[in-house]
């Protein structure tokens, strides 16, 4: 099977006031801590789709496809369509975003091997029944996923087929939280124990 893997990295931070994936979390910029949880050894390719020249230029170091998305302004489906192309091919796709500082590498590659065990199914990572992200569509969704617009992202694809769709469950919900304010990037910080501490 061959599995291809986004880092949706162009969102134009609105809510934030300022590129949010550039800010350091417990010392790492979040689009690194983002790159780290990738096991790039599970998947045929990845593609990084970003307007932030550090960050694409991060991606290239780690030999990943850099794609730069020139219009983020259109919202994430422009961001979805863009990885696609750069990732032809594939059998399934897996998306993260890139504001996710807590989710851990090993949870990524336990989620790529509960979907081969059911690689018919949507599977997004979850816990206690609330779904979060990285997501996994099989190929049978990659034409809707082509088809959104606008700033609709992979959800209205599982909304429209709740029936396929499997959480694979973490122990932290801390791993699902994404940043949208600094005061969430804060708080989360300050709900984490740092490994080590």
């Amino acid at each position: 099977m061959k599995l291809g893997c986004i880092l949706m990295a162009a969102g134009a931070a609105r809510r934030f006031g300022e590129n949010k994936l550039l800010l350091p979390f417990e010392g790492t910029p979040l689009y690194q801590r983002a790159l780290a949880s990738i096991p790039a050894e599970e998947f045929e390719g990845v593609a990084v789709v970003s307007h932030y020249d550090e960050i694409l230029s991060a991606a290239h170091a780690r030999g990943f496809a850099a794609v730069y998305n020139p219009a983020p302004e259109d919202g994430v489906s422009r961001t979805i369509a863009l990885g696609m192309d750069a990732l032809p091919g594939m059998d399934a796709l897996l998306f993260l975003v890139a504001d996710q500082p807590l989710l851990r590498r090993e949870s990524v590659s336990a989620e790529l091997a509960f979907f081969r065990a059911h690689p018919e199914h949507i599977v997004a990572l979850g816990h206690n029944a609330r779904r979060g992200n990285p997501v996994i569509f099989p190929q049978a969704f990659f034409p809707a996923l082509h088809a959104l617009s606008g700033d609709t992202g992979g959800s209205a694809v599982i909304r429209s087929h709740p029936e396929a769709l499997l959480l694979f469950e973490v122990n932290d919900p801390l791993e699902l939280a994404d940043v949208d304010t600094a005061a969430a990037l804060h708080a989360l910080s300050g709900a984490h124990t740092p490994s080590g501490a």
